[in-house]
């Protein structure tokens, strides 16, 4: 199979690269840790440095293959800013609006824009990366595209409505974040011990006893209710290392709680709930919606490689189903 195009998942932490064919297809793939907050060195140099490291070899096989990039490369601290695009937004929204920015060696990346919903009654949000991710699950799963929610679970857990392929509104939860912050820096970190295991019976029982707490809690009750992840060790009610289980389920259990209101609130009834993200967290979030009595239509893994072909597809740098690719104008 002939390679199409160069796609990059930029993250904060890490970069992902995928040689892909003219289908969709990925052929080969390559990451490291060189997110843009971890370059080799700063600024521009930094990223022409990880790019021709991780790419340079495809690069000289096919000097005209066209690149593509998204994710927090298009930051404000990343390689080149790509302002945010309003919602509604789909694939064709972030090709008018992507950003070029060319290598020392000449090669151009078309960079994605992230996506702001600002609606007048409320306070703005953004997302940068996610916008990505849905473009390859509605790609790969179209009967998703006309009315479905998309939650994605990670250190900000983005909750999505989608409508007609665009994205149309959506709520960000600092969960991830949020559970590092308490677990690392807060008093609570001191009763949960590392190394020590009580069983894994023993967690998912605390975890569902934390989505529980949230379930039955009422508004404005977390900073009270986080407290308990102290007391119940401090009882000797949990063991110590259970405690981040209980916190766990109570913060993301809460996370549910909200976003489900919303999706009640802005959506029918049976709409689909889709979940995207890494196996394991995402199989967290599907214990703690079964705590709550619902079932999610979905779940998907990395999506990124797919929705960077569409944003390639979209900018006419790939013509779908063909071997070649076309180069930035």
């Amino acid at each position: 199979m002939t390679a199409a195009l160069i796609a990059l998942d930029w993250g904060t932490s890490s970069l992902r690269a995928y040689l892909m064919d003219g289908k969709g297809r990925v052929l080969e793939r390559r990451s490291n840790g060189h997110g843009i907050q971890n370059l080799p060195v700063p600024g521009a140099a930094g990223f022409e440095q990880v790019f021709s490291a991780l790419c340079g070899e495809w690069l000289n096989r096919s000097p005209k293959l066209p690149v593509v990039a998204g994710g927090m490369v298009g930051s404000a601290q990343g390689w080149a800013e790509a302002p945010y695009v309003r919602c509604p937004a789909d694939t064709a929204t972030l090709a008018g609006s992507a950003v070029t920015v060319e290598s020392a060696a000449g090669v151009r990346l078309l960079i994605a824009p992230g996506v702001i919903f600002d609606p007048a009654d409320d306070t703005p949000d953004v997302m940068r990366g996610e916008e990505i991710q849905i473009a390859g699950a509605l790609a790969d799963n179209p009967e998703f595209s006309a009315r479905a929610c998309v939650a994605l679970p990670g250190t900000h857990s983005k909750w999505v409505q989608v409508s007609d392929g665009r994205i149309v509104r959506f709520a960000t939860y600092m969960t991830g974040e949020l559970f590092a912050v308490l677990t690392r820096h807060s008093i609570l970190g001191r009763l949960m011990p590392k190394g020590t295991d009580s069983g894994a019976e023993t967690r998912e029982a605390a975890f569902t006893a934390g989505v529980a707490a949230a379930r039955n809690g009422s508004t404005g009750d977390l900073a009270h209710q986080i407290f308990a992840a102290r007391t119940l060790g401090l009882t000797r009610r949990l063991p110590a290392d259970a405690l981040k289980d209980y916190l766990s389920g109570l913060l993301i259990g809460n996370e549910l709680v909200s976003g489900l209101a919303l999706v009640r609130d802005t959506l029918d009834s049976d709409t689909p709930l889709v979940l995207i993200g890494e196996d394991a967290l995402c199989d967290r979030y599907v214990s703690a919606l079964a705590v709550l009595g619902v079932r999610p239509a979905a779940k998907l893994d990395n999506t990124a490689p797919r929705g960077l072909f569409q944003f390639a597809v979209s900018a006419g740098l790939v013509t779908p189903n063909s071997s070649e690719g076309a180069t930035i104008p």
